[in-house]
């Protein structure tokens, strides 16, 4: 890394008010309460109050900010029971994280066992999540041969 990428890397952006590192770390542990500790409060406190949810997997009539948010996951939890999430690759850029993860979980009406795959896109305004983009693959019994995707 060159010393000019390596001090962007340690310098808070003032548009995140994050560092790059910060700011991978602030989403991962934002994944790890929301999903994978069930932990709806925390939308109260990583969402901004006007977050925008663009995702192609919100279903129409969502409400929007952190209630939107809360209403969408907590609906997987009902769903999926034991859902949880694995981000296998984080890229930070500007105000924005990149993640690419690996959902597992139980479907609750049939007891099967389901995963997918998904590409999510964070913007971070001011310590908050602003934005969401989101493509995720429909939910699926695993793989018997893993690709290592």
């Amino acid at each position: 890394m060159n010393p000019k990428s390596l001090a962007a890397e340690q310098t808070a952006n003032p548009k995140t008010e994050m560092t790059l590192g910060e700011m991978k770390h602030f989403i991962a542990n934002h994944f790890e309460e929301f999903v994978n500790r069930k932990n709806l409060g925390i939308a109260d406190i990583n969402f901004a109050p006007d977050f925008v949810d663009h995702g192609a997997d919100i279903p129409p009539g969502t409400p929007a900010g952190p209630a939107g948010a809360k209403q969408y996951v907590g609906g997987a939890y009902k769903r999926f029971p034991d859902i949880q999430v694995k981000i296998e690759d984080m890229i930070a850029e500007d105000d924005k994280v990149v993640v690419r993860n690996h959902w597992t979980g139980t479907d609750a009406t049939t007891n099967q066992k389901i995963e997918f795959r998904g590409i999510v896109i964070w913007r971070i305004a001011a310590g908050k999540i602003a934005e969401r983009w989101a493509f995720l693959e429909k939910p699926h019994p695993p793989d018997i041969h893993p690709t290592g995707r």
